[in-house]
């Protein structure tokens, strides 16, 4: 399919609102060493499968390579809520013209408004999928079984949501039984969170589970693909560092794959070292 003129340069300008405007690191990374100190550290216990969860790994056949995808939705909608997020100059702000917004048939249905839970100042920050039923009771991301499991992978590398960890999703309405959140209504919300990424302005975002890293990223690769692999986020003039991750939602159904999840998070725990967040203190210069 070919595009005009100014389809191209909207799906240029996405890309690079996204972070994808380079390819290769300036210096090289020795792999082999920094393989082999993190298979010596130890799994944390709530993080290893229990033996009845250990089974022959399934073999998924080899996908195509991705393309990033282009928003879709009603362009009003968008429209609207891309102008309504830009005049948000504040967290507060930006959670009041959420709770305001009528753009989306979905938040008829939901009970809540789920905005963030967490630290901002720490600028470390979790992006996950859309709430689920507890989390559309209580109004707060992550606060159900998965979010249980999520503060305990928090945990093993010394982050809590109280103290130095931020949390959001996607969508901020839970779609019905939980099933995904539509192209057309990621594509709606897609605006306050590129706003919410802007004002919080991370040193460091893990993405949690495929459905976040496809509209935030923009890449349709499977998670297994993604997982483990640093990408870029382009906030504020900078290119910020990305880590898509398995979701906790899929490590309570599939614990066999916490071993895979333990190893990214090993690699965000030396990302934020490197980067000294901890050290830092919540707040930033």
């Amino acid at each position: 399919m070919s595009l005009d003129k100014s389809e191209a340069l909207a799906a240029l300008s996405w890309l690079l609102d996204a972070g994808a405007d380079e390819a290769l690191l300036d210096e090289p990374v020795d792999r082999f060493t920094a393989a082999a100190a993190k298979a010596a550290a130890p799994m944390p216990q709530s993080l290893r499968p229990t033996p009845e969860a250990v089974r022959p790994k399934t073999e998924f056949p080899k996908s195509a390579p991705s393309k990033p995808v282009a928003p879709m939705g009603d362009t009003d909608s968008i429209g609207r809520a891309t102008e309504i997020a830009a005049r948000c100059n504040s967290l507060g702000e930006l959670k009041a013209a959420l709770e305001a917004f009528e753009g989306l048939a979905l938040k008829k249905l939901a009970t809540n408004t789920v905005f963030a839970d967490g630290t901002p100042d720490c600028h470390i920050m979790f992006i996950g999928e859309a709430p689920g039923r507890e989390e559309d009771l209580a109004g707060l991301p992550f606060v159900g079984r998965a979010g249980k499991l999520l503060d305990k992978m928090l945990a093993a590398i010394g982050l809590d949501r109280k103290t130095n960890a931020y949390i959001t999703n996607v969508i901020n309405w839970r779609p019905p039984e939980n099933r995904d959140p539509s192209p057309e209504e990621a594509a709606t919300c897609l605006p306050f969170l590129r706003r919410h990424i802007e004002l919080v302005a991370p040193e460091i975002i893990i993405v949690l589970g495929a459905v976040a890293a496809r509209h935030v990223m923009g890449r349709t690769d499977g998670i297994m693909r993604l997982r483990g692999k640093w990408l870029e986020y382009h906030v504020n003039g900078r290119m910020v560092p990305v880590m898509p991750t398995l979701h906790p939602a899929y490590l309570l159904r599939r614990a066999i794959e916490k071993k895979l999840a333990w190893r990214d998070l090993q690699e965000i725990d030396e990302k934020i070292k490197s980067l000294g967040l901890l050290e830092r203190g919540v707040a930033r210069g």
